[in-house]
């Protein structure tokens, strides 16, 4: 698997242009909050926490978050952020496909003790472009059950 950009993106004229942009290449919902476009989905997960089974968002996230480096200032370069949850035996698959397309990997934790099964954090960054981080996010994570 390797992952090609294509072709250059053209950059949308607003934030609600871009959230649904974003909703349209990552799934999921969008919403802005104070110049930061968040588009979230929950991952369909069987997980339980101390033998119950848990739909949380806290839990179950995929989330995507992006913000201009200046607020108000469409010409710089956007700081971008995921963080989903993970299956262990997801958790090289996705790191080497993030890493693949360029991605950088900047944690992998726990967050919940007495899950079953046992499940990770990974967060992964960019600065610049946020449809190409949308892009090369949705291509990592075919990689994933969802």
């Amino acid at each position: 698997m390797s992952y090609d950009s294509g072709a250059p993106e053209r950059r949308p004229d607003s934030l609600e242009r871009l959230a649904a942009r974003l909703e349209r290449i990552l799934g999921g919902t969008a919403s802005i909050s104070d110049g930061v476009i968040l588009v979230q989905q929950l991952r369909d997960l069987d997980i339980k926490i101390e033998g119950i089974r848990t739909a949380s968002p806290l839990v179950l996230p995929f989330f995507v978050s992006v913000e201009p480096a200046r607020h108000g200032c469409w010409r710089d370069d956007f700081l971008n952020l995921g963080e989903t949850v993970l299956l262990t035996k997801e958790v090289n698959p996705f790191l080497s496909a993030l890493r693949e397309c360029g991605l950088t990997v900047t944690a992998l934790h726990n967050h919940w003790l007495f899950t079953n099964p046992d499940i990770w954090y990974m967060h992964w960054q960019s600065v610049g472009s946020p449809i190409d981080f949308a892009e090369r996010t949705a291509w990592a994570a075919k990689v994933l059950k969802c």
